[in-house]
This record gives C-alpha cells, structure tokens and sequence, in this order.
C-alpha cells in the first residue's frame, strides 16, 4: 500500500537485497582478479589509462599524480589513495613476480616503508605490461561504458601473458577472498604449449603432467617452498592438493646458510625471506625472542642488506647448539611462513574456485577468442585496403580514359559517378581513384601498388586459412607464447623441496637443498650460476666470454683465489642465476676481495671435504701443496693460501695427492713430476721450487694436473700468443724430479714473444682460446689445421688475431676433477 510519496516495504527484503548488490559489487568491480587477464578492475583502469596517455616503456616517465588523476577522472570513481596503492604494489619487484609498472622514485621496501606521495613519483609501463594490452585496439576485447557513461573503457585486456598465474592476486570480497600465488613465467609458458597440444583430448591431460612444467609457485622474494609437510605419501602432498582443488596450504622458508667465522663460532646469514615478509618486522621479532630469552646463543644480530641483495647476519655464540637455535628461528618467526592458495577468479563474471588445468584453459580460450577477433579486425582490413588497390590498378591499366574523364567532369560528384560506369569499379574505388596523387603514376609506383596488393591477397589467404582451422590459430599463440618465453622468460627464484620428517632434526635440514648447477667467471670479473646438464656455450661473438667455468652445487663454497696469494668465500646458494654469464655479478660485489684483486682460479667444494690437496703455482715456477682440510669454511674476511711477497700466483688445482703435474714456462720448457714430491704445508706459508726458469724474462704459464685414467691418449696443447699452437703426446714428456729445467715442449717462432698458454687433455675435447680483447674461439684439441707434431717442433696458425691483440689463456670443458673420498685406494695413507 502506498500513500503519496511513501511507500512500505520489508526491512529484511530490502536489507537483503542491498547486502547482496554491494557483495556482488565488491565481488565484481573491487576484490577479485578476472581469470583471463588476472587484473582487478583498479589494476585494469591503470594500466589502460597509462596506454591511453602514451607511456610506453620506451618514453619518459610521467608524475605519479598525473597518472592518478587521469584513471580517477575518467575510470575509477573511488579514491586517490586507492589507485595510487594499486598502482605501487604494481611497481614492486618484491610485490610483483614480473612488474607491470616501471616506477621512478620510492616506491616503498621490502621492510615494509611506504611509497612516497604521488606528487614526488613517476611511472611508466613496464615492456612485460605493454604485453596486456598488446592488439587492445584491433577490437580484440568488449569494451563498456565508464562510470558516467561519457567514455568506453575494456572490460578485459588482450593479456599476451598469463598474468594471472605468473604474478598472482589477493583480495578479500564479502563472504570469499583469494590467494593465487605467482609463478615462473617460463614454467607457465610451457604448460599452457603442453595444454595446447593436446586440446582436443584435455581430459588426458593430467595434474602430474602440468605439474611437471610447473614446479609450483616462484615468489618474487625466492626462498623456499616445502611440498608435503604432513606425510610422506603423494597424497598429502599439500602443493598438489592445491593444484587438484584451488584450496591448500604451502610452508614457505627463508634461504639460510651456515659460515664459519673461526674461533669455534658460526654465523647465520639470511639471503632471502618468505614472500610478503617485512623485514624490519623479521629482525625486530628475532631481537625480542633473543632479549627475552626464548631464542639463547644469539650473540649479534645485523642487517647487512645492500643494492646487490638482502643479507641478514646473526651471530652464534661459542659453542651454541646450532641445531636448537635454527629450530627456534624457524619455529618463532616469520622465517617459516605458511601460504594459504585460494585461487578464487573471476570467470563470465562470476566467482569460481579454479584448479591449475581450469585456470590454464580459461586464460587459453581467452587468448583463442583474442587471436579470432584480431584475425578478423586483420582480415577486414587486408580486404579494403586490396579493394581500393584493384580499383588504383583497374586505373592505372586505363590511364588515359580515367584522366580524360576526371578532365571532362565539372564536378567531383560528376567524375565519381563517370568513373564507376567507365571503369567498372566501386565509390570507394572511384573516390581512391579521385585521391590518388601523381606521383603515383611513376613507373616504381605503380610497381609499389602492384607488390601491395599480392601482399594483401597473401595475407587475406592466410587469415582466411587461420580463421577456419583451430588447430592453426592454437600453433599462433603457441608460437606468440614461445616468444614471451624467450623475451621474458627467467630463471626460478624459489626452490621446490620435498620434505621429509625426520626423528632427530639436524641444522642441514634447515638449508638449502642441493643442486647441480655450472659456475661462470668472464673475463670482466662477473661470476654467475647457470642451470642445466650441459656446460654454457662459448661462442665467437660474446662480448664477456666466460674465463673460468666449472661444475658445482648449491650446497658448495666457492673460493676465488686472487694472484696476490689471497682467497675468499662466496656460498654458491648466494650467487645469483642467469641465463647469460654476461649478466652475472661483480666479483667484488659478494666476496671480501676489493675490485683491484685480479681473480685467477676458482674452486668448489663440499663443507665435508675432508680428503685431497690444492696445488698452487707462481709465476716464478714456485709451487705448494695445501690440504683441502686446512681451508677454512665460509667466512666474511680473505686470508692467505700462499705466500708470494712481490710475485703472482698463476694456478690453483684440486689434486688427490697421487697425481702428475705439467709446469709450462713462456719460453717454451716444460717439467712433469709426482706432485708428492711437493710437501704439503700450512696456509700462511710460501711454496718450494718447481721448475727452473730460464732467464729474468722468463715465466710460468701454465700449471695442469695429469688425469691417471684418461678417457683416450693424452696430449699437451701449446699456444704463442700470437696464435702458433702445437700438439704432441704426453709421452714425449719424461717424468722428473721438481726443481728441474724441464725439456722443451715448442720452438717458439722468430715473431712469436712467447708460448701465452698451455693445456692437457685428449684428442676430442675442445679448447677454447682467448684474448686479451675479450674474443673466444673454440675447437678440438686435435683440429685439421693443426697437425701433430714432435715435442720439439713448431706449430702452426690457430686464430686470427687483429692489430695489437694478442692470446692471453685457454679454457678447457674437461670435467671437473673430483676429489676422492676415504675410501679410494689412490688416497695416500701416509704423507710422503
């Protein structure tokens, strides 16, 4: 019943209803990520607005504030702080897996400070973010009005990439909220290829299968994600239980790692935390727990963080129960965390819990639909543009009727009309004929308009061809994904770890997990991890070819050796990963060596290794036998390993202590011996005489251990360093006492200065040369250019060296020498 202007209601319906259309607002317009761009309706409007004003990656930046005003005023009607907020943590490198804005200025930290006010930042889109709104404007989304209905805005982005795994999303809406962790953009790359594949058979497509390209999320921060914490079975496995159902909880470590600081007491060094972990709240809460005393045997605590990464040292007292203290660390703080996966999105506008083969194929039928109306946008265009060049070439084959009739038409309207009853073409051809400037009529013109009108009949061809066949429209965005792959694609930051329950807890099983990794040192000084089986490539054309590489693991120490006799440690876990050995760190930047120390030799090691020497060469023919268990562990200060007052050390080698070694001088002499006739000393001492030298002039160039049990005959490969090499057999070389002369192992050429290298191996293995203008070039030790000659004889061209460039050294691929354990029948059981 309504009396005037008033009218009754229920209190509860009307209650009802608007709960529901502000939680369905929020759910929809505020909360959660659509599934196939991965964006909340805020992160959309400022990524579209920034397109919309020019700032690609590749302009200047623009003030935060004017970015904000604009997505405030024409898309987002709530307020500045909101967008502002949005538009920071899409900036943030340790927010976001693959930044979507490129931000200048502070844009906040990972210990939790704020971003600085919008009117003192600038920002610009990232070249990755440029990627969802590539083809944005080939009608290949629905577009909708804006809040006041006076512009259109998209109600979705094209998306080339699959944001919403890669960076992840969180929200809370009424009633629900979401979780989706982000992820490695190369893994999820590869499963949506592997989906494609086999597109008309998904149902074969299982969770193990997806799970073998997607080891499970990388977060931004790294640090370490543990898979099944409740069991031992599969089937409690929590990361698959995730993935199967959209629902589940993952345990998240920070990345630690154990250094000897000598004096019987170790330090924690904490290099990467768990993700969305403040770090000034992490150091705070470890001060508390050790002040108040639940923590004992902390004795410092410092957060030596710089621009090359986080580092967080705590220091153990003497004789602390390391075991207990990493035990309460992990227990009491945020150094274990536990991430809560919901991956709740938003598919045809409504909430759905979606596992990883759903999310997978929503973001792939997204991307079909994308690349149909992009090829029909393409097509349509190809078809007008070749009408109106079959109407210039219908023209142009008839010059001198059409000109006459332009010439004899009073009006505009007159020479259209005359020109499509003539000519047999359309309006839109008559009027392109009407347009078509005089030039045109040159002889290459015309050529032009010939060529782009086959272009356009190709390309109608294979639009055509694309829109009717699926299978070829999925080889596109296979193909455009591979692409992404390449372009974008990083190494993983966080390590997948199976974890498996234990009776007694022990302080390794709070560290890293080993892994087999390849270490690099170029020529430049910048040391990197690469992943994979197979050695990284040296090619011709790098600019920075590696000067050192050797086979490692994570679990190992480093230790550089600088030609001043010093050594330092760098934890192998602490090197960062990258695909090129170019884009690796400076040396300086993760050891105790200063940038002047020149780095000469590099060896990984076990924190067991126990057993085996390190062999150390000067360039006065010098030598020294250390044992590996005199090396101390990690620790943050060089020290001495041998002592070589105003010369240099040339080599450090890992022997067993029953091997042969070669010394290699400049002016072309050589010396095989035991190297047990090399007594084994203490670090701070020098080294004994190995080899005589002849003359002031004279050097060592070369130190090289002889493998006892070669894969095929050995031979030594000698280089000039002008590039005249020589191969002869190792048996030529007679087996003496150290301290000798040697035999000659090359005549050096009346131009060549002096042998500059010097290396053993066999007949297949290749050899790379380098100079000193940072070029490499590989090849075998038993090439056709160079012919085996007599010990005594001379060689023949190898490189081809420019002006003044001269070779400096040789790098072998030969594996890595492993030293034995105490088990071995070589090891010595008594010291010679």
């Amino acid at each position: 019943m309504a009396s005037g202007l008033i009218r009754q209601i229920n209190i509860g319906e009307e209650m009802r209803e608007a709960y529901l259309d502000y939680a369905m607002s929020v759910i929809v317009s505020r909360a959660l990520p659509d599934a196939r761009d991965g964006l909340k309706p805020v992160h959309r409007r400022i990524l579209y607005a920034m397109y919309d004003m020019g700032l690609r990656s590749d302009t200047p930046h623009r003030k935060s504030a004017r970015i904000v005003g604009e997505v405030l005023g024409k898309y987002h009607p709530h307020g500045d702080a909101a967008v502002y907020d949005a538009m920071v943590r899409l900036a943030q490198d340790f927010s976001m897996r693959n930044p979507l804005v490129d931000g200048q200025g502070n844009f906040g930290s990972i210990d939790g400070d704020g971003a600085a006010a919008m009117r003192y930042t600038e920002a610009r889109i990232t070249p990755i973010g440029e990627e969802l709104l590539q083809d944005i404007n080939k009608d290949t989304v629905l577009f909708g009005d804006n809040f006041d209905g006076s512009l259109l805005e998209p109600k979705v982005l094209p998306a080339n990439i699959p944001n919403l795994l890669v960076n992840g999303a969180s929200g809370i809406a009424v009633g629900m909220s979401t979780n989706i962790p982000p992820h490695n953009l190369s893994e999820v790359c590869d499963a949506l290829v592997f989906v494609l594949d086999r597109w008309n058979d998904l149902e074969s497509v299982t969770l193990e299968d997806l799970m073998g390209c997607i080891q499970g999320p990388d977060f931004p921060t790294g640090g370490l994600v543990y898979r099944h914490l409740d069991g031992l079975k599969n089937d409690n496995d929590t990361l698959v239980t995730a993935y199967a159902t959209g629902r589940g909880k993952i345990t998240v470590r920070a990345k630690v790692y154990l250094e000897d600081i000598g004096r019987g007491k170790s330090q924690v060094i904490i290099t990467e935390i768990p993700y969305q972990v403040s770090k000034s709240s992490l150091i705070e809460r470890i001060a508390t727990l050790a002040r108040e005393g639940r923590i004992e045997g902390i004795a410092d605590l410092r957060d030596e963080s710089d621009r090359q990464g986080l580092r967080l040292l705590i220091e153990l007292q003497r004789g602390s129960d390391t075991n207990k203290i990493l035990s309460d660390l992990f227990k009491l703080t945020p150094l274990q965390d536990t991430f809560s996966i919901q991956m709740l999105a938003l598919v045809d506008g409504q909430p759905r819990m979606l596992n990883l083969k759903q999310a997978l194929r929503v973001y792939l039928e997204h991307r079909q639909e994308v690349v149909r109306r992009r090829s029909e946008y393409d097509l349509l265009r190809a078809q007008q543009r070749a009408h109106i060049l079959e109407g210039l070439l219908k023209a142009l084959d008839q010059l001198d009727q059409a000109i006459a009739i332009i010439r004899g038409s009073d009006r505009v309207e007159t020479a259209r009309v005359n020109l499509i009853a003539a000519l047999d073409v359309s309006e839109i051809q008559a009027q392109a004929i009407l347009d078509m400037q005089l030039r045109r009529l040159a002889a290459l013109e015309r050529q032009s308009i010939i060529d782009e009108y086959q272009e356009k009949q190709t390309l109608i061809a294979y639009l055509t061809g694309l829109l009717a066949d699926g299978a070829k429209m999925r080889e596109v965005i296979a193909e455009e994904l591979s692409v992404i792959k390449a372009t974008y694609g990083e190494p993983r930051r966080t390590i997948i770890v199976d974890d498996h329950a234990r009776a007694v807890v022990r302080a390794e099983d709070f560290l890293l997990p080993g892994e087999q990794v390849w270490l690099t040192f170029t020529t430049s000084g910048k040391l990197a991890v690469l992943r994979g089986e197979a050695p990284p490539r040296v090619t011709v054309d790098q600019k920075e070819p590696p000067l050192l590489v050797l086979q490692s693991n994570t679990n190992h120490t480093l230790y550089l050796f600088a030609t001043d006799g010093q050594a330092a440690t760098v934890p192998v876990q602490q090197i960062p990963q990258v695909n090129d050995p170019s884009e690796g760190t400076f040396f300086a930047d993760l050891c105790a060596f200063n940038a002047e120390q020149v780095v000469i030799a590099a060896i990984s090691l076990p924190a067991e290794a126990k057993t085996g020497y390190l062999f150390l060469t000067s360039e006065a023919g010098d030598v020294k036998r250390l044992r590996i268990d005199d090396m101390p562990g990690l620790t943050n200060k060089p020290f001495t390993v041998m002592n070589v007052g105003e010369g240099r050390v040339l080599s450090v080698l890992a022997t067993s202590g029953v091997h042969e070694v070669i010394l290699t001088t400049a002016q072309g002499q050589a010396i095989r011996f035991p190297e047990n006739n090399v007594r084994p000393t203490g670090l701070p001492s020098g080294g004994m005489r190995g080899i005589k030298l002849q003359g002031e002039k004279d050097r060592v160039v070369d130190a090289s251990v002889i493998d006892l049990a070669p894969q095929g005959e050995l031979f030594v490969w000698n280089i000039t360093d002008d590039g005249i090499a020589k191969i002869s057999p190792l048996e030529d070389y007679p087996l003496q006492g150290r301290a000798g002369q040697g035999v000659i192992t090359m005549r050096i050429p009346e131009k060549s200065k002096e042998v500059a290298a010097a290396a053993i191996g066999t007949a297949n293995m290749p050899i790379i040369v380098l100079t000193d203008k940072h070029k490499a070039k590989t090849m075998r030790f038993d090439t056709a250019e160079l012919v085996r000659r007599g010990r005594t004889g001379y060689g023949e061209p190898v490189i081809a060296l420019r002006g003044q460039e001269r070779v400096v050294a040789v790098m072998t691929h030969q594996p890595l020498f492993v030293l034995p354990d105490e088990t071995d029948d070589r090891v010595p059981t008594e010291e010679p």
